[in-house]
């Protein structure tokens, strides 16, 4: 009896380890096995813009110039934003950014430094 985790993708059940990766014979998808260990079952899984999995308190970079709205001004692009507070809404980090003050950031717009 295996007791892999099933394939994240396609659900296969004929997963297998080399060395320390998990592969799916099915559709080829490699992961790693420690990471599907760190992560809860039920728990939301946050990336950054590059698939790099985020928790509170990481320090992230934006990618883009991203307009306040409001006219507050622009949020430069690879301005540093230290110790994120991951959150389950619209946008999913809340943080201070020197300058601006608390605000809101979606994932898709930040890299993790």
């Amino acid at each position: 009896m295996s007791t892999l985790p099933p394939c994240p993708q396609c659900q296969s059940e004929f997963t297998y380890e080399d060395g320390s990766q998990l592969i799916c014979p099915e559709c080829a998808h490699e992961w790693s096995a420690t990471a599907g260990e760190a992560v809860d079952e039920g728990a939301r899984v946050y990336r950054d813009s590059a698939g790099n999995i985020l928790q509170d308190g990481d320090t992230v970079s934006v990618i883009k110039d991203l307009k306040l709205k409001g006219g507050g001004g622009v949020v430069k692009m690879g301005t540093k934003v230290k110790n994120i507070r991951l959150v389950d809404s619209d946008h999913d980090i809340d943080c201070k950014i020197d300058g601006f003050g608390s605000m809101s950031l979606k994932t898709e717009f930040v890299k993790k430094v």
